[in-house]
């Protein structure tokens, strides 16, 4: 093989590691920015750990209701919870949106036996 041939094999090889580190890279920049926004307070983990006496307690979606109360910025809602909303609640609306949905069954059970 041509020494020509060689170097553009070599070259190539590397062109392809370089873009796989930068993909591998970026992937790790997204999940760490997500890690570090839930950080500012979960919605859900807030209102289900609320200290409220249970004939007050809501568990369908109160993280979801939460984050968009926050939006909305419905005072009313907000004081129902008793627990300060994230900092962020419009980036953890689809991450509480998924954790309420993965919880509804003990909820549906808690709201309909207590």
């Amino acid at each position: 093989m041509p020494l020509r041939a060689k170097q553009s094999v070599a070259l190539a090889l590397f062109w392809r590691n370089q873009q796989r580190y930068k993909v591998i890279t970026f992937k790790k920049i997204v999940c760490g920015s997500i890690c570090i926004i839930s950080l500012s307070g979960c919605a859900t983990f807030k209102t289900l750990n609320a200290d409220l006496p249970l004939a007050q307690r809501m568990f369908i979606y109160t993280g979801t209701r939460l984050d968009w109360a926050a939006l909305a910025k419905n005072e009313v809602a907000l004081r129902k919870f008793k627990v300060e909303p994230p900092s962020y609640p419009l980036a953890d609306l689809p991450l509480s949106f998924a954790l309420d949905s993965l919880f509804l069954p003990l909820a549906v059970c808690a709201e309909i036996f207590h």
